[in-house]
């Protein structure tokens, strides 16, 4: 999602858009967008220059999407819809108007898509866990959606995407999602642009933080604006489930709900820097790094910062009581595998709207290669996480192998769009290897994580970023963040992103450094936080509420009440 292209914030080439030749002289080859002279160049329609003709009467916000082409039966500009008595532009603006309502019923589809992936989280911790703790695991789960939400709406989208029209872009890149995207133009940075006239522009040569559209108010209230705010909204609510699962079985209540609150905050800031045109998109044009941090679906924005939360919280609230005797990790098995199983087949199913719906645009046709690259990296994850138990000479557990599944389709996140079915599978399969390393390396240290989350979604989120600088092959993302390089158009007909192995060794050095800002700004934000929010509610239940199980104390109901011995008086509290 990052300005110009997926998910992440793109505005969509022209090339993509149907027939935009009929009203512009621009022209979109093998990727690289080619503008004619200022000079030459007609007049572009208002739906995609985002101007209005009467400045005092501002055509956008557009509540109902009138202004964005023209519909079709009935015609909503009293032209008829008889082709033969319709004028070029007449006909267009119905082509267009199309366009963005596929690209919004698409984006659309995919969020509802991730959004049902909150299923898929709450059978995969659950299983994951003891069945004393499951009504509680899976309540977090469930009440993460509406925090997370409120949250967001109330202050993270604003931050994150506050300032997204002024994020870099390359030439003739037009929003996907339609014109009311242009609201999203108020932030902070260092270095504020200028105009010729010396009026500033809302850029920033560092843009910071995004400051448009707190509580979706009546500035932003557009029918492209609702869109972008659905799906991305979906997206944070994927990180805020993480780390429920790293801090299970021990995580008081009410401490994990002003947790619901917060964690937009960490989310949207580092967002805002890759995803809404912040400093880290903008490192190709400061520092000629590559096309700046490149993150299609957020293995970094998503995952990554989510699994680094969960480190942070499972550092403070300490191991579950028993994980470790002597100092040696104990087993705490789950109480139901097949519950885990179906939920990896939820997110996995999921993912394909997390991955290519972050085209944000169905007429984006690069969608076919993300849902291939997306699925061979999930299923060659499952199997290195297989081969990888049986050359250390344990059993193949199906609670590894998911794990494994997942850890590729976490992997596969930011390069999806950017790289070969075969690159793809490799990516997978070496994120399947990781995991189950990074499982027994941070057990083996007195992180106790009962469901293996920074693992799969913090050290593979690392390492799909890092993936982007390495296999990226320059056939997608020509402009990607504003960079367009006269000698790799030269070389190879236009600048795509390209990682080490097809010529392109700063991409690589942009996206380690993308790796450790995230690391080290997630772990610090979390870190305090919780802290912090120990010191106003406790982050971690008692001893004996821990050993009866926090089903009853905490939420009041007992997952398996037929099969529990339960003596609290707090059930009728």
């Amino acid at each position: 999602m990052s300005l110009p292209g997926g998910n992440v914030m793109v505005r969509l080439r022209l090339g993509t858009l149907a027939l935009l030749a009929l009203a512009t002289t621009l022209t979109a080859a093998g990727g690289a967008v080619q503008t004619a002279r200022a000079d030459e160049a007609p007049a572009l329609p208002a739906y995609f220059s985002a101007t209005s003709a009467d400045p005092a009467k501002p055509t956008w916000p557009d509540p109902t999407g009138a202004a964005a082409g023209v519909w079709a039966t009935p015609a909503a500009d009293g032209k008829g819809d008889v082709p033969s008595a319709l004028a070029t532009n007449d006909l267009y603006d119905r082509v267009a108007h199309n366009v963005y309502s596929i690209n919004i019923v698409w984006t659309l589809v995919a969020g509802f898509l991730v959004m049902f992936m909150q299923a898929g989280f709450m059978f995969v911790e659950t299983g994951l866990i003891r069945a004393k703790n499951a009504s509680h695991t899976a309540a977090m789960n469930f009440l993460i959606y509406p925090l997370g939400c409120l949250a967001f709406w109330a202050y993270g989208f604003a931050f994150g995407w506050g300032n997204w029209w002024n994020g870099p872009v390359p030439p003739g890149w037009y929003p996907s999602l339609g014109p009311g995207l242009s609201l999203l133009n108020g932030g902070v940075g260092l270095g504020a642009a200028v105009d010729a006239a010396g009026n500033a522009t809302g850029a920033y040569t560092y843009g910071l933080l995004g400051t448009k559209g707190f509580f979706l108010g009546s500035a932003v209230s557009d029918v492209s604006v609702m869109t972008l705010f659905f799906f991305m909204m979906v997206f944070m609510d994927t990180t805020a489930t993480i780390p429920t699962g790293a801090m299970a079985e021990r995580w008081a209540w009410r401490n994990f709900c002003l947790y619901g609150l917060w964690v937009a905050l960490p989310y949207c800031i580092y967002a805002n820097w890759v995803w809404g045109g912040g400093w880290l998109a903008q490192g190709g044009l400061n520092w000629g790094l590559g096309h700046g941090a490149v993150d299609f679906a957020g293995s970094g924005v998503v995952h990554a910062m989510g699994g680094i939360i969960g480190l942070a919280g499972a550092l403070v609230i300490g191991p579950r009581l028993g994980k470790y005797v002597k100092g040696r990790p104990q087993a705490l098995p789950g109480h139901n595998v097949p519950m885990v199983v179906l939920g990896t087949f939820i997110l996995a199913f999921g993912w394909f709207g997390f991955n290519p719906g972050s085209t944000l645009s169905g007429t984006d046709l690069r969608i076919s290669f993300v849902v291939v690259n997306t699925m061979l990296a999930s299923i060659t994850g499952a199997v290195g996480a297989m081969v990888v138990l049986e050359l250390k000479g344990l059993k193949p557990d199906p609670t590894m192998m998911c794990n494994g599944m997942l850890a590729g389709l976490v992997a596969i996140t930011a390069p999806c769009a950017f790289v070969d079915p075969w690159a793809a599978a490799l990516i997978g399969v070496i994120a399947g290897v990781i995991v189950v390393f990074a499982v027994f390396f941070f057990e083996n240290r007195g992180v106790d994580d009962p469901v293996g989350a920074i693992s799969v979604h913090g050290v593979n989120g690392l390492w799909g970023v890092i993936s982007v600088g390495i296999f990226a092959n320059g056939q997608y993302g020509a402009g990607w963040n504003g960079v367009v390089r006269d000698e790799f158009v030269k070389l190879y007909g236009s600048d795509g992103v390209r990682g080490i192995l097809y010529g392109d060794a700063s991409q690589l050095v942009m996206q380690c450094l993308d790796a450790a800002v995230v690391t080290v700004f997630g772990f610090v934000m979390a870190w305090v936080w919780f802290k912090l929010s120990d010191a106003i509610t406790p982050i971690r239940v008692s001893r004996d509420v821990e050993l009866e199980g926090l089903d009853a104390p905490e939420v009041g109901a007992l997952a398996y009440p037929d099969f529990s011995i339960h003596t609290s008086p707090r059930m009728v509290e």
